[in-house]
């Protein structure tokens, strides 16, 4: 694939400042592009090293004076990129409508138009999937499970039985859907696991990472709301609730029963203790470990979390603190020799 430099402008709705005759052929950063890759400034942090750049065009929100390169001008430069990197994107085989062969799907299951499944899926009794979905190889879906249109689940995730995901779905590789939360009580010298007969219910245009885990409820649902994104290697536990186009990044674990406002944004590592209410718009800080509810719009760092300008104090001071030790040794020689001076002239005038 490639574009000149005018063609690429005219499908990203730019204007278009210097040279449009030359070729790109990829998008890539600054710091790496040549003569034919577009690359991007979505800010001013990368600007000098933009100026020295022998990049085939840029995409920017304004003109730069004296850059000889061509310049891509947009209103929004990640919108733009976003649309680049779908020109620029690999070319794959897109996946065959139909049942394979080789997978196994029950009597009666619904299966809608243009809908594929995969080599060696088994989909259960009582499943329906919307039009135009996909399901990967090797996928398991449970009984009575509804899957809802252009959804798409890749290889080898599992769905267990009555779950419900809604339309435009994306979830990626070995991530399970529904299984049996980590809930037990100490009967008669043994753990005893409780029985989870509630289910998982994941609303419209919800990604969700490879290795992830949303476990069911045990009565009632377990909940992820219309556009929340989840990365890789998440666990959300029994009876969570998660609102509306939240963002939750790789490694954290949310407990059961917790409760998590729209626009949430949980960083890399964050853990939530069980029971526990983060309000809208809350976003917590990388490794965060959040042991109370949280009131909307806050800022929390730390563990155990306090707000963010709160933990930064906390950490400056700490950092200070090999110098206030040595001070202190400092000063407890001092006193130390202060009193010894002290007791001998009491001791000499006696």
């Amino acid at each position: 694939m490639e574009l000149t430099v005018k063609e690429m402008a005219n499908r990203l709705g730019a204007e278009l400042i210097g040279e449009g005759a030359g070729v790109v052929r990829s998008v890539g950063p600054v710091g790496s592009a040549d003569q034919a890759t577009l690359t991007f400034l979505a800010g001013d942090k990368h600007l000098a090293e933009l100026k020295k750049s022998r990049c085939g065009a840029v995409i920017i929100n304004k003109a730069i004076e004296e850059f000889s390169q061509p310049q891509l001008i947009v209103k929004d430069v990640n919108a733009a990129l976003i649309e680049a990197l779908k020109i620029f994107a690999p070319k794959l085989e897109p996946a065959v409508p139909g049942v394979d062969p080789m997978a196994k799907v029950a009597a009666g299951v619904k299966i809608g138009k243009n809908v594929s499944i995969g080599p060696f899926a088994v989909v259960e009794g009582g499943v329906e999937i919307g039009d135009d979905t996909i399901i990967a190889a090797g996928c398991k879906i449970g009984q009575n499970t509804k899957i809802g249109r252009a959804t798409r689940l890749d290889c080898n995730v599992v769905v267990y039985h009555n779950c419900t995901i809604g339309n435009n779905v994306i979830i990626k590789a070995n991530t399970v859907i529904g299984s049996v939360g980590f809930g037990y009580s100490f009967v008669d010298g043994a753990h005893r696991l409780i029985p989870h007969n509630g289910v998982v219910v994941i609303e419209d245009y919800v990604d969700i990472g490879a290795n992830c885990c949303v476990d069911r409820a045990k009565f009632g649902e377990t909940r992820i709301g219309a556009g929340t994104k989840i990365d890789n290697l998440v666990q959300v536990a029994h009876n969570v609730i998660i609102g509306r186009c939240c963002l939750i990044v790789s490694q954290v674990g949310i407990s059961g029963s917790c409760k998590i406002g729209d626009g949430v944004v949980l960083a890399g590592q964050v853990g939530l203790a069980d029971n526990i209410e983060i309000g809208a718009g809350v976003i917590v800080g990388a490794q965060a470990g959040v042991t109370n509810s949280v009131r909307p719009g806050k800022q929390m760092l730390g563990s155990p979390a306090i707000e963010h300008k709160d933990a930064l104090r906390v950490m400056v001071s700490s950092l200070r603190l090999p110098k206030l030790i040595e001070q202190f040794k400092q000063l407890c020689a001092r006193v130390e020799k202060l009193e010894t001076a002290k007791d001998d002239s009491n001791s000499d005038s006696h």
